[in-house]
């Protein structure tokens, strides 16, 4: 092969063929996402625009929306079987002071009842997932981790029951204060993982604004949903954590971007020139046509 190149120097080095193709033959061909990356100038600005544009209205906003969880917890109270009260803890977001709100409740543990109906449940659930059907493995595994995140919670509790170094209260706040960070974070995500397609500027605002709202009405409804199974017993918190706490809220940011990527791109026509002479050119010759139509006298009839 270098004896060739050597030979034939201005001869250009085709790829190999096989490299394109899957293990049946077929050719793999280019996701519709990277033939349609361009990674220009305006993107770039766009992509600084939105995130500072969005970063400024959540810090905003963040204060309002605090008194507005501190509601919708309060009446959770009120209507839910909850054993807790209301508290306030005080952080500061760079310049803001915030306020947000939290549930406190006692730490209970888990009495000789509940550990042996949890573990005769828990047993139950997992050999059943031996007689599911091989078309179901995804979700098979995806059962069987969650049954020994389970399991190891109640071998814990069996041996070490008062050694738990975590309270219902600073697992809630940790809920809350952790839910507001990867809300706060959206945009810079999304600038580097979704502004960068060309979809146009109303499509990226529109998908930050409804992902970031989203969350922001699920967090104090998935903190209530946790303090009910919590005020049972910590003994569920390992799962409540590991499973139903924060990878709920990121596959619920994975699932906005995957609709997101659905999402027709730009027609060719419509998409913004690239930065240079040639733009001053265009937008100079545009503006001179509009002059001319302007003044242009107009011949009477």
């Amino acid at each position: 092969m270098r004896a060739s190149i050597a030979h034939n120097p201005g001869k250009p080095r085709l790829p190999d063929p096989v490299q394109f193709r899957g293990h049946r033959g077929g050719v793999i061909s280019m996701h519709r996402a990277l033939t349609h990356f361009r990674l220009g100038p305006i993107n770039v600005l766009t992509s600084i625009s939105l995130f500072l544009l969005f970063s400024t209205i959540w810090v905003g906003v963040l204060p309002w929306l605090c008194g507005i969880w501190n509601g919708i917890l309060a009446a959770g109270l009120r209507v839910l079987p909850l054993n807790a009260r209301m508290e306030v803890a005080d952080h500061h977001l760079w310049l803001v002071g915030l306020r947000i709100p939290y549930l406190r409740m006692e730490p209970v543990l888990p009495d000789l009842k509940t550990w042996s109906l949890t573990c005769a449940i828990t047993l139950l659930l997992f050999t059943g997932t031996f007689f599911l059907s091989k078309k179901l493995v995804p979700l098979i595994y995806l059962a069987r981790g969650i049954l020994l995140i389970q399991a190891t919670s109640l071998i814990y509790f069996a041996l070490w029951p008062a050694s738990f170094p975590h309270t219902p209260e600073s697992y809630m706040e940790a809920l809350m204060t952790a839910g507001i960070g990867l809300i706060s974070v959206i945009p810079l995500v999304f600038g580097f993982t979704y502004y960068i397609f060309d979809f146009g500027l109303l499509r990226k605002a529109a998908l930050t604004g409804m992902t970031m709202m989203h969350l922001a009405v699920f967090l104090p409804f998935q903190v209530l949903a946790q303090a009910l199974v919590l005020q049972k017993t910590v003994m569920f918190m390992p799962v409540l954590y590991i499973v139903l706490g924060m990878p709920v809220d990121v596959l619920l940011i994975i699932a906005f971007y995957s609709w997101g990527m659905t999402w027709s791109f730009r027609p060719a026509g419509r998409r913004e020139p690239h930065l240079g002479i040639s733009v001053l050119r265009a937008w100079s010759g545009r503006w001179l046509r509009r002059l001319n139509t302007i003044l242009e006298p107009t011949t009477s009839p």
